[in-house]
């Protein structure tokens, strides 16, 4: 005895839920990028800093905070860049100094910016899936 089975989808609402899902999927990938990236830029500009007072009398960061800003160079290199089937990405520091800074090095404590950001966004981002998937 032989059996088969075939799905056919007749109507146009699969086509039209997938692109919904897609298109929901994109801005949370999108809100997402652009929270941990705004996160990172305004705790490198706003953030806590209790490190050494500068002779210009500004203060430094201490270990474990956000880099202080000198001349915006960091927080200026400080990017989204999207996959492109629009599904992902990455927010990338691309100042040269930026790894020293978020690890440490032998002579100086990290200052991490990139990680703390994204850990900031991870419940945000996690709720709005929650919100599309249940």
């Amino acid at each position: 005895m032989k059996m088969s089975v075939r799905v056919v989808r007749k109507n146009k609402k699969y086509a039209q839920t997938k692109k919904q899902i897609r298109s929901q999927i994109e801005e949370i990938i999108t809100f997402g990028l652009n929270g941990t990236r705004n996160t990172a830029i305004t705790g490198i500009t706003q953030g806590k800093k209790s490190g050494a007072v500068r002779s210009d009398g500004s203060i430094a960061s201490a270990v474990g905070e956000f880099p202080a800003t000198d001349t915006g160079f960091l927080q200026s290199n400080i990017v989204v860049k999207r996959d492109t089937d629009g599904l992902g990405g990455d927010v990338e520091s691309r100042a040269d100094y930026s790894a020293p800074l978020e690890f440490g090095t032998k002579n100086m404590g990290a200052r991490p910016f990139m990680q703390p950001s994204l850990e900031e966004n991870r419940p945000k981002i996690r709720r709005r899936l929650k919100a599309v998937f249940g």
